[in-house]
């Protein structure tokens, strides 16, 4: 029944309309005439009421319509027609001029239309069923969205970066006069705000705990041969931007509130809390309009930040700041740790240094397009380790297809191998790095360890702390070994099926005996980073790549396409669900050398590089990972043999100090007596047997039978 009433409201109501415009035919003309008679101008609130009590009528459906309800629409009607005839009387009609005509003999005009206003006013207060508390709690809503407005952006905080006072030192000189004016100048107390975070200030030249399994003396180089943090980051009005996003989501309907900005090195963070109910999908899909109102490219959108409860939006700074890789080394994490394999990845938006352990990784895949900044952070990861561990403690195989960017570190200690540019040698030393892996294997197993680490603790330490008898072989101090292949799709496509069989047996097994890969390439496709090597790999460092499906490549998702370039990045590991944005540190060339040049003049008496892969590769070698050094080459082999069978006891690091010789050469040296019966095998921490006894005697009578030869 009240929707029939209601239709039939509408109905009558656009019947009087049409009828005012003569639409309505003869009928509507004389209704007109005669409502125009008794309404007077007043005619056009006939229809006008009509309509306000369908609609009431419709509300019904969930309210109850009452006889108040169309009492006070009638209210409506009349009071208006009295008002009408009170401003105008000629044209306020008859029903208007019986209303208004009393009450003007009775209390004057103006009174009369107070009153009758006052009645209008009313009528539709109880015809809507408005409540007036609900009226000024509006009004009191929207002048708090105005000063919300005005005012919002101004107790949100903004994390900038830290500070660093000593900025530049592109050369030695420089460097060491800010760290001249480091050590005399009192470190400044920072402003406790919770805003702003800080460098330490700290002595850049003092040591780090040097982690040398063998006791041997290994000085690292200063921090003052490294450059620092350069320029400050510019990013316009923060605020502004802030108003900015709101609005803009908001004209999508999405109601967000500002939490805070931080401002990185690279990039600032904008985090909001979305309103209940918001999809994230909805406010990810508005990337390209908060460019267009930014007017910045690329924006990218977190959505969730990892650990809060926001969303966070990733604004381009108008100027960057170029990080040094003097304050991250200086960075307590980094310079107190006992970790060997500590490297030093970079500062995320919030300005905090980030560092990861190589051994828990325990391998690293790094990715981008070229001049994205993958062979700086190679660098940045080799320099991280000359400053964490002595050549006893950590050896390189170094691979460089270019031959430009890794050759400078020739001259370091801590090479197994001078830095291999063939795709040939490569594989070789990828087949000896797995029989070094089972042969170490071997000697965990003998002394019931676990790993490297439980090794180093519970067989050798004990041993150097006893101290070494000469009648006591002591036990082998097996140093971590980092390979670092710098273009793996140059030599993919030379040998593909050997080196991705080579790297993804090491990446299974070689974690526990402290064998860790470093891969970088500028080619992230499937066919250099297979599955199996995705697999395998967990750790990865994707750097700026030309489309998503080069992203999804490294990281099994998107981003990588956003990023900027010059050392920006994101950085997963096997730990994180979400990677994780940060910029790396700039070190340069000279930078570079520098450092090389210090470890190679303060390290002259460190034994040195051990041996050159140079055997030719055999053709059917695909599964086989035996190493194909010819034995009979090594010049050496007779000088150590007569070396073990005279000292009655044969170790590798008994044969690097007699022979003066490379871990890796001593090794392998090592593998060759065995081979040939002059040794017995290995038994752990025992001492090798010695089985050539009668090859002694014949070493011993050689120079009696030459001189006699002679006489």
């Amino acid at each position: 029944m009240r929707g029939a009433a209601a239709i039939l409201l509408f109905a009558v109501a656009g019947f009087l309309t049409l009828a005012a415009i003569g639409a309505a035919g003869v009928v509507g003309a004389k209704t007109y005439s005669l409502l125009a008679r008794v309404f007077g101008i007043g005619y056009a609130l006939l229809p006008l009421s009509l309509f306000l009590l369908a609609f009431i009528t419709i509300r019904s459906f969930e309210k109850h319509l009452g006889v108040v309800q169309i009492g006070s629409m009638i209210v409506f009607l009349l009071s208006t027609l009295g008002i009408v005839a009170t401003i105008v009387p000629s044209r306020g009609g008859l029903l208007g001029h019986l209303i208004s005509d009393p009450l003007v003999a009775a209390v004057d005009t103006i009174a009369t239309l107070v009153f009758l206003i006052a009645f209008t006013i009313v009528s539709l207060i109880i015809a809507f069923d408005i409540h007036l508390t609900a009226v000024v709690a509006a009004r009191e809503r929207l002048r708090n969205v105005k000063k919300d407005d005005e005012n919002s952006m101004e107790n949100v905080p903004i994390l900038t970066l830290p500070s660093d006072e000593s900025e530049g030192a592109e050369s030695e000189g420089v460097a060491e006069e800010a760290l001249k004016g480091a050590r005399g100048a009192p470190p400044k107390e920072q402003e406790r705000t919770p805003v702003m975070r800080s460098f330490d200030n700290q002595d850049y030249a003092r040591g780090f705990p040097i982690l040398a399994a063998t006791g041997g003396s290994y000085t690292p180089p200063p921090l003052s041969l490294l450059g620092k943090n350069k320029g400050k980051p510019e990013v316009g009005d923060v605020k502004a931007n802030m108003n900015i996003i709101k609005r803009t989501l908001q004209n999508f309907g999405i109601q967000v509130e500002m939490d805070e900005a931080s401002i990185g090195p690279t990039v600032t963070r904008y985090a909001m809390k979305p309103a209940e109910g918001v999809r994230l999908a909805k406010i990810v899909t508005l990337q390209s309009n908060l460019e267009l109102a930014l007017a910045a490219s690329p924006v990218r959108i977190e959505a969730p930040i990892p650990g809060k409860s926001l969303v966070g939006i990733e604004v381009p700074n108008i100027s960057r700041t170029t990080l040094g890789l003097a304050p991250m080394l200086a960075d307590p994490a980094f310079s107190e740790s006992s970790n060997p394999l500590m490297i030093a990845l970079g500062r995320s938006i919030t300005g905090q240094p980030h560092f990861s352990d190589l051994a828990r990784m325990p391998h690293l895949l790094v990715a981008g397009a070229t001049g994205a900044g993958k062979s700086v952070a190679i660098h940045n990861f080799i320099v991280s380790l000359l400053y964490r561990s002595s050549p006893e403690r950590l050896r390189f195989i170094m691979v460089d297809p270019k031959r430009v960017e890794l050759t400078m570190y020739n001259s370091i200690p801590h090479l197994l191998t001078p830095v291999i540019t063939d795709a040939k040698k490569t594989i070789l030393a990828i087949k000896w790095l797995a029989k070094e892996m089972e042969r170490r294997y071997n000697i965990l197993e003998a002394e019931a360890v676990r790993d490297i680490g439980s090794y180093h603790e519970n067989v050798v330490a004990p041993a150097l702390e006893r101290g070494e008898d000469d009648d006591t072989q002591p036990p082998e101090a097996m140093p971590y070994i980092v390979v670092i292949i710098d273009e793996l799709a140059d030599i993919m496509s030379a040998y593909p099926r050997e080196l991705e069989a080579g790297i993804v047996r090491l990446a299974q097994m070689s974690r526990a005996v402290g064998i860790h890969l470093i891969l970088s390439t500028q080619r992230p496709s499937v066919k250099v980073i297979t599955g199996l090597i995705k697999a395998n790999i967990p750790a990865r460092s994707a750097f700026q790549v030309a489309s998503q499906i080069d992203s999804r490549t490294i990281l099994d998702m998107g981003g990588a396409e956003k990023l900027l370039g010059a050392g920006d990045l994101l950085f997963l590991s096997g730990e994180m669900s979400k990677p994780m944005r940060m910029q790396a540190p700039f070190i340069s060339e000279n930078e570079v050398k520098r450092v090389v040049a210090h470890i190679a003049r303060t390290n002259k008496d460190a034994p040195g590089v051990g041996f050159e892969f140079s055997a030719p590769l055999a053709s059917d070698s695909q599964s086989d990972f035996a190493f194909n050094e010819n034995d009979d080459e090594d010049e050496l082999y007779g000088a150590a043999k007569q070396a073990v069978v005279e000292a009655g006891k044969a170790s590798t690091s008994y044969l690097q100090r007699k022979l003066r010789i490379g871990y890796a050469r001593a090794a392998r040296l090592m593998d060759i007596l065995e081979e040939r019966g002059v040794i017995g095998p290995s038994d752990g921490a025992k001492p090798r047997e010695i089985i050539g006894a009668g090859n002694a005697d014949e070493l011993a009578r050689e120079p009696e039978e030459t001189e006699e030869e002679r006489v």
